[in-house]
């Protein structure tokens, strides 16, 4: 038999190290013949566009490479499937192009809209009888998908947004004069990057001095008198803050800064909270004030890579597919936090619809009393996912991606 792989959603930093996986997984299999590419995410299975992966990831050097190349090598995709009732062609279509093909398992790697097409489709072929499994593979920076003690591509964006902080800080602490500087994270709903950059207290910063998260209300009100307040103390207030906290718009009209539009799954495209923030401490405080928004880099920046998060993303794509070979399907893997010190975890399954259309926030009792910044208890939770280092192969001074 045949298998097909797809990628969807955000490019991370470890979602080709999945795909690694998979692939290794079904070249070590006797009873499976070719590992197929799906281009641009379920829409390749729709449009009947797929690769061989074995005519392009042809040598070891080549799986190596793309192990730690950063975004989809794939391509990617924010495609909704309809409900079964309203619309069954485009499920005639996928049937159709794997059955052409004779793909009996299908793996796609992907955050929680992703798990909606993994329940749709396992589904569909259950009803109609078909013995074609499908199997999730969780990713994504945000680290919001249920159930799972966190997702591949999160330590390695954690990793660089904290050690990106910690080169603000540097920059910062330069001058004599009082500023204050705003790092605006990424996070729609849930704030688990900005506040791993909690983790550099872990060596002796004291910075960020403030963090806002959107599982927390925020007043413009408070946020002022924070920031007074650390002035007090630090010649240089270094912030970070989440793209989506929620700005009352009688207090600022935040909404000015972003554009309202909204992807497939009815999420707002953010960003702007940054700016708007750093126009409010400008008026107000009268300081220099700059505001910093990390944007793409924290999802692609595979130059300082967490070898662990590379090393488990590899992992749970191999045994997405151990999983499907033994007859589950409509399942996501998942990890299993054993213990943090030493850091253990188990790879294990859940019913994909425990995290379909679903979010997991920042634990509320890892976030202060103020609102405005996060506890110690949150370290030992992030620190054993940035740890190690990827060799990373270079070329002329710089990195060398898979290109496909």
């Amino acid at each position: 038999m045949n298998i097909a792989v797809a990628q969807s959603g955000g490019p991370t930093c470890a979602i080709n190290a999945s795909l690694v996986g998979v692939f290794k997984q079904g070249f070590k299999t006797k009873k499976i013949d070719a590992v197929f590419g799906s281009i641009n995410g379920i829409e390749g299975i729709i449009n009947d566009e797929l690769i061989d992966l074995k005519t392009v990831i042809r040598t070891n050097e080549d799986m190596e490479l793309l192990r730690q190349t950063p975004s989809t090598m794939l391509g990617s995709c924010r495609y909704k499937l309809p409900d079964y009732e309203k619309d069954s062609v485009v499920y005639e279509k996928i049937l159709s192009c794997l059955t052409k093909h004779r793909i009996e398992i299908f793996i796609y790697i992907g955050g929680n809209d992703s798990m909606d097409t993994v329940v749709k489709l396992s589904d569909y072929f259950e009803r109609i009888g078909s013995d074609i499994k499908v199997i999730g593979v969780p990713k994504t920076i945000d680290n919001d998908l249920p159930v799972t003690d966190h997702t591949p591509g999160f330590g390695s964006a954690a990793k660089y947004v904290a050690a990106s902080v910690q080169e603000i800080i540097r920059d910062s602490s330069v001058y004599s004069i009082d500023s204050v500087t705003i790092v605006e994270i990424m996070g729609r709903h849930a704030g688990w990057l900005a506040a791993s950059t909690c983790m550099l207290k872990a060596n002796g910063e004291e910075a960020p001095h403030l963090i806002y998260l959107p599982e927390r209300s925020f007043s413009v009100k408070n946020f002022i008198e924070d920031v007074r307040k650390e002035q007090a103390k630090h010649k240089a207030v270094i912030i970070a803050v989440s793209e989506g906290i929620k700005i009352d718009p009688e207090e600022y009209p935040l909404e000015s800064f972003r554009s309202g539009a909204e992807d497939v799954f009815g999420h707002k495209y953010l960003s702007g909270v940054g700016k708007c923030l750093e126009r409010i401490i400008a008026a107000e405080l009268n300081c220099k004030v700059r505001s910093i928004e990390l944007n793409v880099m924290q999802r692609c920046s595979s130059h300082i890579c967490s070898k662990t998060d590379i090393d488990e993303a590899e992992e749970i794509g191999a045994m997405a597919l151990g999983a499907a070979l033994s007859g589950n399907t409509g399942k996501m893997m998942c990890f299993k936090r054993v213990s943090d010190v030493p850091y253990a975890i188990n790879i294990e399954m859940v019913d994909a619809r425990e995290v379909a259309n679903k979010e997991k926030f920042f634990p509320d009792k890892w976030i202060n009393k103020a609102g405005n910044n996060v506890l110690p208890e949150a370290e030992k939770y992030f620190l054993p996912l940035i740890q190690g280092e990827v060799k990373i192969k270079m070329k002329n001074g710089m990195p060398v991606h898979f290109k496909r």
